[in-house]
């Protein structure tokens, strides 16, 4: 697996398919690239898609409390540099959207088309997840913090169907350490004041029922970034990529072109 070396000489893993215009897939807090696998595919489908373990996670280098959403904005800029590619639209959900935020303002000749799913613009401005929420994720029962943190990823329906494993539970190889490095980085996000610098064409999408990313954050983004479009899609939850395939597919190949 090739591995692009970051500023401060972290070793950023990197996974390459398929062939055609670049699209670069951001995953969510504590999660490597396998967050994107039952998607990848019909997503990427005529695209040469990049994914990245993000530091602390897969076989990319540690994490450290220096963790920041710009910082692995950073990261996302190595990739591309080792690939040798100037530009690349780019599709980050939950964490990986706030981090893309920071690629839109700090590299916007390297971004032709931007995706921002189930992400906060972060900061003061952005509504959070309730007290209630966040309990439950971290209770000490982890049988019941996992089912917590399905019920937030998915419609009860969806998961009686399919009752898992799931690829957005977390990546196991973490340590706690970096499970809070990346909880750290992700709630200290607030991208608000540079927003209205992004050039890129945005698309902003998000489910009606997410109580993670409170779906409310969609229409801040949307105000906040020029031109964007907002799409929140009726009943899907935190994982509406997963769940709400065939319509959130669609939609971002329709907008990616």
């Amino acid at each position: 697996m090739p591995h692009a070396i970051a500023d401060d000489g972290a070793e950023i893993a990197y996974q390459v398919r398929g062939a055609g215009p670049a699209l670069v897939l951001l995953a969510g807090q504590a999660n490597s690239h396998r967050w994107w696998d039952p998607v990848r595919d019909r997503l990427g489908a005529g695209r040469r898609t990049i994914t990245l373990d993000w530091r602390g996670t897969g076989t990319s280098g540690p994490t450290d409390r220096e963790l920041t959403t710009r910082r692995l904005a950073g990261d996302v800029a190595a990739v591309l540099d080792d690939l040798r590619l100037e530009c690349s639209d780019v599709y980050g959900t939950s964490m990986g959207g706030r981090v893309a935020q920071w690629f839109a303002v700090d590299h916007p000749r390297r971004l032709g088309r931007l995706v921002l799913g189930c992400t906060t613009p972060g900061g003061a401005h952005a509504v959070e997840r309730s007290t209630e929420v966040r309990r439950a994720m971290v209770q000490p029962d982890r049988g019941a913090a996992r089912r917590s943190l399905l019920d937030l990823m998915y419609t009860p329906a969806w998961l009686a169907a399919h009752p898992g494993p799931t690829t957005v539970e977390g990546d196991p190889s973490m340590t706690p350490q970096a499970r809070r490095d990346h909880l750290r980085a992700s709630d200290g996000h607030d991208a608000w004041d540079h927003l209205p610098q992004v050039l890129a064409p945005t698309l902003v999408l998000h489910g009606a029922d997410d109580v993670l990313a409170p779906a409310v954050n969609a229409g801040l983004l949307g105000r906040r970034v020029p031109g964007a479009r907002v799409e929140v899609l009726p009943g899907l939850r935190h994982a509406y990529f997963h769940e709400g395939e065939e319509v959130a597919t669609p939609l971002v190949r329709e907008f990616l072109g």
